[in-house]
Formats: structure tokens, sequence, C-alpha cells
């Protein structure tokens, strides 16, 4: 009698915070494809999944700022030809300050955005039907959202893909620099989703919002008082407030949606599991139609006049 093979998840980001309790919970329903930035982290979670019993983890080095590495790592995790069930776009970061690439471009927007669509749209013909691609998005892409105001967040900015690239937001922003980058990160990542729902009915889209998880070291660039503070003080008060939650809740979250069965496409969770609405602007179809026009028509360019990473 043959064996079915198991089935592999591919999870971006898993080597701290909501990513890699992910990756530790994720690990009991098949084989997992790690993918992130560090060679070292990379291991060290593969070693730990490695030595559970059943256990089986492989690395893949990818760092989504650079768009010639999200293409050699699609192309690897392709070349492996496993079982993919689902991919898990979770590798994000949230700078404190204007930050950019070697390039120039904006960080946040690309790592967060460009990043994972590059990724997407390349593993999309490797992934069979019924796959399910899930994207961890963030309720501060919303203006109307309370505690992210409170926090203070202002919605996303989006004028243009091209302006986001440069930094370049609608005005009446944040007065926090990388707040606007965030946010409007989040709100392409949400509008990809919704789009990618309507275009391939053959494969499951659907997004997370993990929730107010101040301990996950999503702002590395912060000082070390307020990382202390968000680590000892603010994470472990946050399950008690409005959307509050931990790594190991969102986890669990994550991992229930990735691994559903269900044929649910185009749905947008909240911290608890259940169906949520985005911002206004980025529900409306003709919206999330131009965003995600404008992100393939810029990749195209980049990838025109970008050489291939050494």
């Amino acid at each position: 009698m043959t064996t079915r093979p198991r089935p592999a998840w591919i999870i971006t980001g898993p080597t701290s915070g909501i990513g890699y309790r992910t990756a530790l919970e994720l690990a009991a329903h098949g084989t997992l494809i790690l993918v992130g930035r560090s060679p070292a982290k990379l291991k060290e979670v593969e070693n730990e999944i490695n030595a559970r019993p059943g256990g089986h983890a492989v690395s893949v080095v990818c760092d989504f700022a650079d768009l010639p590495s999200v293409h050699r790592a699609a192309e690897e995790i392709a070349a492996l030809g496993l079982p993919v069930a689902g991919l898990l776009n979770n590798a994000g970061i949230m700078p404190t300050a204007t930050s950019t690439t070697a390039q120039g471009w904006d960080l946040a927007f690309t790592t967060n955005h460009l990043g994972p669509f590059a990724f997407t749209q390349a593993l999309i013909p490797h992934l069979p039907d019924s796959a399910n691609v899930v994207f961890t998005c963030s309720a501060v892409e919303d203006p109307e959202r309370k505690p992210a105001v409170m926090a203070g967040f202002r919605g996303a900015r989006y004028i243009t893909a091209n302006d986001s690239l440069h930094g370049r937001w609608q005005p009446g922003g944040s007065t926090k620099p990388g707040y606007d980058a965030y946010a409007t990160s989040k709100q392409a990542n949400l509008a990809t989703v919704l789009a990618f729902a309507r275009e391939t009915p053959r494969l499951r889209y659907n997004a997370v919002e993990p929730g107010f998880n101040p301990s996950t070291g999503l702002s590395r660039d912060a000082n070390p008082a307020l990382q202390f503070l968000a680590a000892h003080v603010f994470g472990p008060l946050a399950p008690l407030m409005p959307g509050g939650s931990t790594p190991k809740r969102a986890a669990r979250m994550i991992t229930s949606v990735l691994t559903d069965t269900s044929n649910s496409t185009g749905v947008y969770y909240d911290e608890k599991g259940h169906p949520m609405q985005g911002s206004t602007q980025v529900r409306d179809t003709a919206f999330q139609n131009r965003l995600v026009a404008e992100t393939r028509a810029l990749l195209a360019d980049l990838t025109d006049t970008v050489s291939p990473s050494s």
C-alpha cells in the first residue's frame, strides 16, 4: 500500500514572534518550508522542528526586500517538488522611522508588499488546486479603527504603487515616521488577497489580523527602552486589551485558518478567527484591481532594471 506524502506548508518569517510560534504549531500538520532572511536563525528553527517526533522542516533563504532573492527562493521551493498545501505570507517589518533599501526604495512597502506579492505570483503555477494562501495583515490600514488611531496610525495612505515605492503617501497621515508605510503595505496585502481570490478561484486566498501583539519584535528599530516595555509590560497586558492577543494565540488562529479544509476564500479573519471587514477603501473592488495592476506593472519595471544579487 502506497503511503501518501505529508502535505507541505510554506511559512515566511518563521524565526521570531508570531511566525515562530506558528511554525511550531503548524509542524504537526506536515512538512514545513521555512523561508527567511537569516540562514543561522532558520537553521535553529529547522533543527528544533526536526528534533520533534515526526517533525520535518527544510529552510530556504530569502530577503523579501531583495526581488532577485525572492525569485530565487520561489524557484528553489518549486524544485523541491513537495506537495504544497498552503502558503503563509507572514514575514514583515514595522519600522518606527523612514527606512529604505539599498536601491532607495521604501523598506516597509518593499518587504511587506512587493516581495510577498512577487513571491506568491511566482509560486501560483506550482500550487495545487485548493491550496490556501494566507497573508498576515493588520487593521491599522483602516483609518476608522479606534485602537489604531489611538496608537498614532491614520490608516493607509496609498497614492500609487510607484509613489509607495519611493515613500510618498497621501497627506494627513501619522506624525510618527514609518507608520504610513506600514499601514499602506498592510492595506496592499489585504487588497491583494481580495483581488487574487477573484482572479484565481482554483486556489483559496484569505487574510488574518493577528491582533495587538506588542511583544513580537516587529519594530526592531525601536529604542531599547520601548522594546523592553513592549516585551515585559505591554505584551503580558495585551490579551486584556480590545483586539489584543499573544503570539501563541495568534499562531493557533493562523494555523486553523491555513489548514481549514473548507472552500472559504476572500475572507479576512480577526484575532479570534471570526470574519471581519477591512477599511472602506480596501473593500472597493476598483481600488483592489488598481493596486494589483499597478503592483504588477511596477514589478515588471523593477525586474527589467534590477540586476540579480550576487
